[in-house]
């Protein structure tokens, strides 16, 4: 089968513009291991992974600045998540649920943060000698939320909702203005033709934190990320895990073109295509704990072909996992969910 990237059409149904010639591939990480596997040698360089993406099926090439937001190196009471992953959710660590580095104001105004010089953008300059015809970036970066409550610990961070308020708005809005600043700087490259946030707010049965505290706190940087994207008129995508009913208009609001990967075990995407469809293009819902997973290619292949079937009438629509491809997923089986896309995923879709 003749793979040839096209971002026109994964642009297309991002924008919701009807249906493109095919359902587009879509995942916020694929852990290194499987990306090895596909180009057939280790996994280290920015052309191994926009030969993965090429390789694959995908349309475009995800690209991340690469960050340490902790270089003073500062002893932790616990040990929090600091590092941004450009793979999305596939390496697994266990976050901090008492006491982060940042405790109270001493110790926020003692942190020596990053410059924005220290960011590197090595992938985005490599990038257009290294690109496919037809292949777009789409510039991915997050977690102003998550690395938040990270860096003070849950139950601190919780704590200060009631009684540091001053010290949890000063580092949420000092994480806010780093990561604003590499979508700022990512918008730049006129290669660049998408931006996807990454930010999980909830869980399975409810949000992380309440509808008010993210109306306050996450959605205005959110916003602002969403207005990058619309003045430069490509698309804008935002990951978040969980069940969002509460506040599906909320991230409307904030520009959100596309939203994934609608947990299965979180949301029915048939009920979420049914009420927002005609304002939000989905992306995702392949069940990280079914065939994916623990079933066989030929179950793989059925899965997706009912997902096709379901939500990828009328464009819209972007297949690929419930959350992104860890370690434990079978070659085969991530090969049997991408071919199939590709098999069965041309309009008019017929499965």
């Amino acid at each position: 089968m003749e793979i040839k990237p096209n971002f026109e059409r994964l642009r297309k149904t991002l924008m919701r513009e009807g249906e493109a010639d095919r359902v587009p591939l879509m995942e916020l990480g694929v852990h290194p291991k499987i990306m090895s596997e596909i180009i057939g040698r280790p996994f280290k360089t920015t052309k191994d992974r926009i030969d993965f993406f090429a390789m694959a099926g995908y349309d475009y090439a995800k690209l991340s600045p690469i960050v340490d937001m902790n270089p003073a190196k500062i002893k932790p009471k616990s040990e929090p998540v600091q590092k941004g992953s450009t793979e999305g959710a596939v390496d697994r660590d266990w976050a901090p649920e008492g006491q982060g580095i940042i405790t109270n104001r001493e110790e926020l105004d003692r942190y020596v943060w990053p410059e924005p010089k220290d960011f590197s953008y090595e992938m985005f300059e490599q990038a257009p000698a290294l690109l496919p015809e037809g292949m777009g970036v789409i510039g991915q970066y997050g977690d102003i939320f998550t690395l938040t409550w990270e860096m003070m610990g849950f139950e601190t961070f919780s704590f200060a909702l009631v009684d540091q308020l001053d010290v949890l708005e000063g580092l949420w809005n000092k994480i806010g203005e780093l990561v604003y600043g590499m979508f700022e700087r990512m918008v730049e490259y006129d290669f660049v033709g998408a931006l996807w946030y990454s930010d999980d707010i909830a869980y399975r049965t409810g949000l992380l934190v309440s509808p008010k505290v993210l109306r306050q706190y996450h959605f205005p940087w959110m916003k602002k990320i969403g207005d990058l994207a619309r003045a430069r008129g490509i698309p804008f995508i935002y990951h978040t895990d969980g069940i969002l009913w509460d506040v599906m208009e909320d991230i409307i609001d904030c520009g959100v073109n596309a939203l994934h990967p609608i947990e299965p075990q979180a949301m029915d995407i048939r009920e979420v295509k049914a009420k927002y469809g005609d304002r939000l293009c989905l992306a995702g819902n392949l069940d990280l704990s079914g065939p994916l997973t623990r079933g066989t290619p030929e179950e793989v292949e059925e899965e997706v072909k009912r997902l096709l079937r379901e939500v990828g009438p009328g464009g819209g629509y972007c297949l690929g996992s419930g959350n992104s491809v860890p370690d434990y997923v079978p070659l085969e089986n991530y090969k049997a969910m991408t071919r199939a896309c590709l098999k069965y995923g041309k309009y008019p879709i017929q499965v």
